[in-house]
C-alpha cells in the first residue's frame, strides 16, 4: 500500500513532463516579436519554470529539439528573442540541442558558482538556456552550447 502514492507522484510527473514537452513541439510560421516587458512574458508552464527561471535541467533525449533537423531559428521561450540558428545545430549525442554558435549578442555566458562550467542565458531577458562546453573537439567552433528544449521555440524557416 506504501507504494500507491509514489505511483500517483510518477505518474503525475510524467503527465505534467509530457504536456511541458508537447508544448515544447510548437513550430511557428514567422518570428514573434521580442517582449521587452517582464510583466508581458510569455506564460510559462510549471516546467518549463522551473528550467527558465530557477535553472533545472531537463532529462536528456526527452526535449522536443535535441534531433530535429530542419531549418528555422530556436527563439527564447520565455521573451521570444532569437537566439540559435538551425545552421550552427549540430548533433553531439549528448541528448539536448547543440550549437556551436549563438546569434551574436544574443547567449550571454555567465560562470557558474561551482567554477567548472559555464551557463548561458537568453540576453534579453536572462531566462536559462543550459551551458557552453569549450573545447571538446565536436566542430571546428570548438563550442558547444548545450541548451534545454523546453527553454526553447523552435520558428521554421519558410520554405518558397
Amino acid at each position: 500500500m506504501k507504494s500507491l502514492p509514489v505511483l500517483v507522484l510518477l505518474f503525475m510527473s510524467s503527465f505534467f513532463s509530457a504536456c511541458a514537452q508537447q508544448r515544447t513541439a510548437e513550430v511557428l510560421s514567422e518570428l514573434p516579436p521580442v517582449i521587452t516587458d517582464p510583466s508581458k512574458y510569455n506564460h510559462l508552464e510549471p516546467e518549463e519554470a522551473r528550467v527558465i527561471l530557477r535553472k533545472g535541467t531537463e532529462r536528456a533525449f526527452t526535449g522536443a529539439y535535441f534531433n530535429k533537423k530542419e531549418k528555422g531559428t530556436y527563439i527564447c521561450r520565455q521573451c521570444n528573442y532569437p537566439l540559435f540558428r538551425s545552421s550552427a545545430k549540430f548533433d553531439s549525442g549528448t541528448g539536448w540541442p547543440s550549437f556551436d554558435d549563438a546569434i551574436e549578442g544574443h547567449v550571454k555566458e555567465i560562470a557558474d558558482a561551482d567554477g567548472y562550467r559555464v551557463e548561458i542565458v537568453c540576453g534579453n531577458c536572462g531566462g536559462h538556456l543550459g551551458h557552453v562546453f569549450k573545447g571538446e573537439g565536436f566542430t571546428k567552433k570548438n563550442t558547444r552550447h548545450c541548451a534545454n528544449s523546453i527553454s526553447l521555440l523552435f520558428v521554421e524557416e519558410e520554405t518558397k
